[in-house]
């Protein structure tokens, strides 16, 4: 049995403003309109699927945050139940090698210590299911004969932005992993291409869910120790057959903050590495999604609508907007209704500093879009003021908002389409499209959809405080209250 597991933790700082704390990277529509994390199932699912009948399950680590998101995304795929979805929700990060540890406890104690993990990040694309498929089953080879497995992409050149692994001998499948080699200067890269036996390092790895914990407490009992604690925890969640298990705060905060490669991949002799030829990207800044879009005759690149005179080798994508540049060459314009994204290609790598003075000003745009995902739907903020603020919210068919109540702001609610079931303190009753009701501040109130069509309303807030925790929730469908 093969149980692919998805790292799903990632932020994604360099493609901001697209990729938020709110939602990140793994969430991103690419110009095909799909997510790199649906597409990452997809390819999770066939890989599996290709070593024969698989009736496991699809593992996913990610942020108590964007549990419902990445729950959609699944479904989305459309895998059958073949590829049951189950989730580790982590409270914070803490980097890959808590969270590889963690989901191989839960494979253990599912399926047993020989059961194979296939561990992917959310957040890469590869378009070769085929090489991805052949490669799979040669790191499952190894992986049966207790290797640790790693991924290593041949380069097509000098790379700097990514780690090397150095391949040594041949193996029955694969080769043996002499070391792993950080982010190099543009000198030793290029001597890693000559030397032809280095490989970028992939970040997707394959193990024995047994083997990868006996290497775990051996060359990291200090993520070991404290990842015990936070399984056993979880572990009755576990073995009840829960497909969503919540990682406690207090035991996960105490584990360090380490890699996998550092924890255990780059001090254990037992490391083999699959020399892969598929094609395969991180997606790490914005010149890499210029790449997937077809280019013009001038080199220019366009998502979304656009007019460029006179210019030349310039990337522009706008989610709402009309862009119009004039005599531009050699720029990367990224535009979203919020903020907007001047970039020279060779500063792309920078853009996270943007993004960290961002944090340090408190600025929403490091964290939120204008339109925010929920279980229920969406909402996105039209406009606001001092003392007020106005919503479009969207309501799924069948979803409700919490039971909730707001210290410091009243709402007026206007229907616009679709019909709302109101709870407004004691009353309940319903509003119909171009009717209105009004919450004032201190009581509880909840809004449902009741039909089989989208709720629409306009929703105007006014009052001292318009913050979005400024909430109470005495009940809720989503386990937030």
């Amino acid at each position: 049995m093969i149980i692919p597991v998805i790292l799903s933790g990632g932020a994604g700082t360099r493609l901001w403003p697209v990729s938020r704390e709110g939602h990140p990277k793994p969430f991103m529509k690419l110009a095909d309109g799909e997510s790199l994390l649906l597409k990452t199932y997809r390819r999770a699912a066939a890989a599996a699927d290709s070593l024969g009948p698989n009736q496991g399950e699809l593992l996913t680590l990610t942020n108590r945050d964007h549990y419902f998101m990445s729950k959609e995304e699944l479904a989305k795929a459309q895998l059958g139940v073949h590829h049951r979805g189950v989730f580790l929700l982590e409270p914070m990060g803490r980097n890959t090698a808590p969270a590889v540890a963690l989901a191989a406890h839960h494979v253990a104690e599912r399926h047993g210590g020989d059961a194979m993990m296939l561990v992917l990040s959310a957040d890469h694309l590869i378009q070769d299911q085929t090489g991805f498929n052949a490669a799979v089953a040669q790191a499952v080879a190894l992986a049966q004969l207790g290797q640790l497995v790693t991924f290593g992409i041949v380069p097509t050149g000098p790379e700097t932005g990514f780690g090397y692994i150095e391949a040594g001998e041949t193996l029955s499948q694969g080769r043996k992993a002499l070391r792993f080699v950080e982010k190099p200067s543009l000198e030793k890269a290029q001597a890693y291409i000559a030397d032809g036996n280095f490989l970028w390092n992939s970040g997707m790895f394959c193990f024995k869910a047994g083997v990868i914990l006996e290497q775990l407490a051996r060359y990291a009992p200090d993520v070991a120790t404290p990842v015990e604690s936070c399984w056993q925890a979880m572990k009755a969640p576990s073995i009840a057959g829960n497909d969503m298990l919540e990682i406690p705060a207090a035991s996960f905060a105490k584990v360090p903050d380490i890699s996998i490669d550092y924890a255990v991949m780059e001090r254990c002799s037992q490391v083999a590495v699959v020399p892969s030829a598929f094609d395969w990207s991180d997606i790490g800044s914005w010149n890499a999604v210029g790449q997937l879009v077809e280019a013009d005759a001038q080199n220019n690149r366009i998502v979304g609508e656009a007019v460029l005179i006179d210019s030349h080798n310039t990337y522009v994508q706008s989610g709402e907007r009309l862009v119009a540049g004039v005599g531009l060459d050699n720029l990367i314009i990224i535009d979203t209704p919020d903020a907007l994204l001047v970039a020279h290609p060779d500063k792309v790598q920078d853009v996270k500093k943007i993004v960290a003075q961002l944090k340090t000003r408190h600025h929403e745009t490091h964290k939120l879009h204008r339109t925010v995902a929920r279980p229920w739907g969406d909402y996105t903020i039209l406009e606001q003021g001092a003392r007020f603020k106005i919503k479009r919210i969207v309501v799924k068919p069948g979803a409700s908002l919490s039971l909730q109540m707001h210290h410091h702001r009243s709402e007026h609610w206007i229907v616009v389409s679709g019909m709302a079931k109101v709870t407004n303190g004691e009353q309940e009753f319903f509003v119909q499209t171009n009717e209105s009701t009004y919450i004032p501040a201190g009581r509880q109130h909840r809004l449902e959809n009741p039909g089989i069509l989208e709720l629409i309303m306009i929703e105007v807030q006014s009052g001292e405080y318009l913050g979005e925790d400024d909430i109470v929730r005495f009940q809720d469908h989503y386990g937030r209250a």
